[in-house]
This record gives C-alpha cells, structure tokens and sequence, in this order.
C-alpha cells in the first residue's frame, strides 16, 4: 500500500481521489493547505486521517509514502523538491514544473533520496494513447501530426468581467500553454521524440497570460507536427496523424475515447473504441504506484517530460512569455 498526502484541495485532487479510489493499493494518508480549516474541511469530506497548514511538518510525517501536488505550477517545484529531499516519492500535477532548469532540479533531487518523481500527464498513460501507438505502423512513413485541444475556460468569462484567476496568473508559471497546450506537446514528444527546431506564436492577455498558440514542429526533412491550444475557444475538429498509407484521426487528444483509421490504399475506415476508466486520471495512478511498490525507475518517463519542457521553454521565448522562475 502507497500512503499518499495531498498538497491541494481543489477540483483536479477531487479527480485523483475519485480515480485512486479505484487503484488497488491507494490509501490518502494527510492533506495539506494553507490554512487548517480548509484542510479540515477537505478531510472530513474524503474521511482523511491527518491535516497539515506546515509543509515542513508534513515532509517530516514517517507515516507518509507519497505526495500527489496539485499546486500552482510556479509551487511545483519548491514543493516537490522538499518531499523528495525528506524521502517521500512526488506524483506532480502537469505542467510538472516551470521550465526545465526546475525539472532538473526536482530529478536530482529525486535521484540523491532514492525516491521517483513522476509528472501526472494523464493522456500518455491511457489505454487510448496506447491504442494509438500500436496502430501507429498501419500509416506507413508518417509525414504530419496535427494535435489540437482548445478548450473555452469559464475563467475567460471571468477575466472578461474584471476577475483574474490563477488560470489567467503569469507570476504563477500559468497560462494556455501551461494548463491546455501541454496535452499536445507531450504526446508529440512522446510519439516522434525531440523536434529539430519549432515555430511559436501566440495570443496574450493584458495580464500578459497566454490564451492560445500554435507551435509548429519539425522533424527533419520527415515530417512536422502542429500544435493547437487555446483556452478562449473550442476546438471541434479532431486530432489527426497523416502517414504515406493511411491517416489515424483521434477524439479528444487528453482522452482519447476512439481513434479512426483510413487507408490510402483502399479507403475504407477502421473504428477502434478503447474500453476504459472514465476517469482517465486512473492509469497515471496505477502506474506511479507500480513504480513506487516494485522500486523501479521513473527515468523513461521523465525523459519525455523533459522534452514537453524544452519545447515549451523555446516556445514561451518566441512567444515572449516569461514566469518569475525564468528568472
């Protein structure tokens, strides 16, 4: 059994109570916040055992094995890194950290205490994009990707009425790229590896947040790879990746529920539905305890991590987006 703390009482850890629920060897041991009435206020809902307003005494707590961090990402890797050095292992929500630099710091840090750090980046673990993968072959030499996910936030209407939330928070390492377009950069690191060079322009608020982009990535001469996000539209095109012999279209890039295949040759479509949690938060879950119970590495995975993270960096540069911990 994996004894995990929760650093946030948010929607996003609602999502990983409910979805660990469902994982054999789960158990939510503490939560932290910021003040101790809203930690207790979190723990009577869930039935959480102990709460804690000090990170300092919940890093020293000897009954915890994990620490899932749902944080703003400008926390990610501060927090992270004080888990990690007290020998807890850290399941970090994405964007695991602000740029590079601080994902390195977060890995060392892992590596020195013999603890894994893991980046919760729910679409790579799910049977959907393992579906995508093994029928990857079926399109031959691929020549284009094409990965979109725009999603309109509430917090935009918000914005527009004089209300700035975290979402929209620059100094919080916040904005589309960092919220939306990470599901799209990290499937395409993960699919084609380390593009050659990218192509990045976006759109910003007055905050100076981010609220849409594209970033186009190129392989080579073999192929590019187009990035679509945006936090102020929907998207309702699907996801596509075009071969020589054939094109995969993908519903829902985060969580791909059905991917279609069509054949060059003989233009006749392929349907495969994947059977799954509707709750896709559940196979990071699964797999982080996985590592932590058989001791093994988390280093392949955050190997891709710190891909998505070298493009974005290269891409809030073009873009002209910069966080405080850029600094």
């Amino acid at each position: 059994m994996v004894r995990f703390a929760v650093i946030g009482t948010n929607f996003i850890t609602d999502n990983f109570m409910d979805a660990g629920s469902q994982c054999k060897g789960f158990h939510v041991q503490a939560v932290y916040s910021r003040t101790m009435e809203r930690a207790k206020e979190y723990a009577a809902k869930y039935d959480i055992e102990d709460c804690y307003d000090s990170l300092d005494d919940l890093a020293a707590a000897d009954n915890i094995d994990a620490v899932y961090v749902a944080s703003p990402n400008a926390l990610h890797a501060k927090q992270s890194i004080k888990m990690l050095n007290a020998g807890k292992h850290v399941l970090c929500e994405k964007t695991i950290a602000s740029n590079k630099m601080e994902l390195e710091q977060m890995l060392e840090a892992a590596e020195q205490n013999h603890v894994i750090v893991l980046e919760a980046m729910r679409p790579v673990f799910d049977p959907g994009f393992q579906a995508i993968q093994e029928n990857l072959p079926k399109l031959g030499k691929v020549r284009r990707a094409t990965f979109q996910y725009c999603q309109y936030s509430r917090r935009y209407d918000n914005y527009k009425n004089g209300i700035i939330e975290n979402a929209f928070k620059p100094e919080l390492s916040n904005g589309a790229i960092m919220d939306i377009g990470v599901y799209c950069v990290h499937p395409m690191v993960k699919l084609f590896g380390m593009p050659d060079h990218i192509l990045a322009s976006g759109y910003k608020l007055s905050t100076g947040a981010e609220a849409m982009g594209t970033i186009i990535a190129r392989y080579g001469d073999e192929m590019q790879a187009e990035l679509i996000y945006s936090k102020i539209t929907d998207s309702i095109l699907p996801s596509q990746i075009q071969g020589e012999e054939g094109s995969m279209i993908i519903e829902e890039i985060p969580d791909t529920v059905k991917i279609k295949i069509r054949t060059r040759k003989d233009k006749e479509w392929e349907e495969i539905n994947i059977d799954k949690k509707s709750n896709n938060m559940y196979y990071e879950i699964e797999e982080f305890i996985r590592l932590v119970e058989n001791e093994e590495s988390a280093k392949e995975h955050n190997q891709y991590s710190l891909w998505e993270l070298a493009v974005m960096d290269e891409a809030r540069k073009q873009m002209g987006i910069v966080f405080p911990a850029d600094l």
